[in-house]
C-alpha cells in the first residue's frame, strides 16, 4: 500500500468523496489487519452550485469501510461545517431523507470501488 494511513487515529475526522458529495466521519478504530476503518458519520455535504447542502448524520449507523478510500479532513473545512450543524437543535434520530442520502451515497461509492478493483464483472 502506497499511501500512509497514519491519519486514521481514533477521533480524527476523515472524508469520503464521491461525485458532488462528501461524507465527513469520525474515526472510531482502524483495523490494520483487514485495512478497514470503523467510522461514525457526522455530516454529508452535497455541492449544489454556490451553496452546499449540509445533512446532519450524527444519528446514522457506523460504517466499516476500506481504509484506503478515506482522506484526512482539513480542520478549517470541518470546523465551519460542523459549527453549522451543531448550532441547530439536535434531532433524536436520523430522518428518512438523511438515511436515504447516506444509503445512496454508500451504494454509489461501493459500486465505483468495485469497478475500480474489477470486482463483480
Amino acid at each position: 500500500m502506497d499511501m500512509s494511513l497514519d491519519f486514521l487515529q481514533p477521533g480524527q475526522i476523515v472524508s469520503l468523496k464521491h461525485g458532488e458529495r462528501n461524507l465527513y466521519a469520525e474515526v472510531i478504530q482502524f483495523v490494520a489487519s483487514r485495512q478497514l476503518c470503523w467510522v461514525r458519520p457526522l455530516l454529508m455535504v452535497t455541492l449544489i452550485e454556490d451553496s452546499p447542502l449540509i445533512t446532519d448524520l450524527r444519528h446514522a449507523s457506523d460504517l466499516l469501510w476500506p481504509a484506503d478510500l478515506f482522506q484526512p479532513a482539513l480542520d478549517t473545512e470541518v470546523i465551519t461545517l460542523l459549527s453549522q450543524v451543531l448550532a441547530k437543535q439536535p434531532k433524536t434520530e436520523l430522518d428518512s431523507a438523511g438515511k436515504q442520502q447516506l444509503n445512496q451515497f454508500i451504494h454509489q461509492l461501493w459500486q465505483a470501488h468495485q469497478e475500480k478493483l474489477g470486482i463483480g464483472d
